[in-house]
């Protein structure tokens, strides 16, 4: 099963009936999608220091897409379940990489190794993902 089959049948469209190119591109939205609401949440988290620092909207989407790819890491290694020498075994990466982004020295990684990270960080919050693809659905269903 691929990745966004589940989100798929909760918005009910059937990705076999697509061709490979609609696929990608509703993949591409669906990334896209996760990946927002992840931003929000993650704005969500930092709100009060946002405020007490008096960021506009502006300087809050700054900082929140320059620390995404540490968020990320940062939650993944919260849960316990991985190490960031476990996080560089599953993404195929060298722990350096993993390392920098970690740190904040790496801003723009691959996308690859984003992708890999997001899907291991579905792995470890399997409910907050459930949460997300509810979310994404309702605002197609909800798209007349």
């Amino acid at each position: 099963m691929s990745a966004i089959e589940p989100l798929c049948r909760l918005m009910g469209v059937n990705p076999n009936v697509l061709t490979k190119e609609e696929n990608i591109l509703l993949e591409i939205e669906i990334f896209s999608r996760i990946c927002e609401e992840l931003k929000e949440i993650f704005r969500d988290q930092h709100r009060k220091y946002f405020q007490l620092m008096k960021f506009t909207t502006e300087k809050e989407n700054t900082m929140i897409e320059a620390k995404f790819i540490r968020s990320i890491i940062q939650d993944i290694l919260s849960t316990n379940e991985y190490s960031l020498e476990g996080i560089a075994l599953y993404t195929n990466t060298h722990q350096d990489v993993i390392q920098e982004a970690y740190i904040g020295q790496n801003l723009n990684p691959s996308a690859i190794l984003l992708r890999k990270l997001i899907e291991l960080h579905r792995s470890v919050r399997q409910e907050l993902y459930l949460q997300i693809t509810k979310k994404i659905a309702a605002k197609y269903l909800a798209v007349p």
